[in-house]
């Protein structure tokens, strides 16, 4: 069984490593290393790993954005990537500690880069466990509690 990071992170390999220019492409070569998923979920993996299309000598194909420049992720993406990989939230002064299943801290630490939480001044992902740092002002307890707001926790 493949996890839902798991598959997210192969669709970025495979996004990296040649052009897909559909989901249904993306589908098969996802059946290819034995991952059965609908378009819909494709869909919905490709929205929340901020894939777009881009145009590619005359083609279109998905792209993962350049980490360089990355968009602002919306509060509602935020939200949907806590509530499904966020399983416990602790903090400490100004650390906050996110555990994930196995595999899926860098998910979450991304979404969080990418959202300009206010308060965070950064994150280090490890293998299921994050560290937030988050600001003296407004402090660890408050982005604590707003991390579990978004978590449903």
């Amino acid at each position: 069984m493949t996890t839902k990071a798991q598959r997210q992170h192969l669709i970025c390999e495979l996004l990296a490593s040649r052009e897909i220019g559909s989901q249904a492409q993306l589908v098969a070569l996802l059946a290819d290393h034995s991952v059965d998923v609908s378009q819909a979920t494709v869909n919905r993996d490709l929205d929340e790993l901020g894939v777009a299309k881009m145009r590619t000598a005359g083609r279109t194909a998905y792209a993962v954005p350049e980490t360089d420049a990355p968009e602002t992720l919306p509060t509602n993406t935020l939200r949907r990537v806590f509530g499904d990989w966020v399983l416990d939230v602790q903090s400490s002064q100004n650390i906050v500690v996110l555990r994930t299943p196995p595999g899926s801290a860098h998910v979450v630490a991304a979404a969080i880069d990418r959202s300009n939480l206010d308060g965070v001044v950064g994150t280090v992902a490890g293998d299921d466990t994050l560290l937030v740092v988050a600001a003296e002002n407004p402090g660890g307890t408050a982005v604590a509690d707003y991390c579990r707001e978004l978590a449903d926790l």
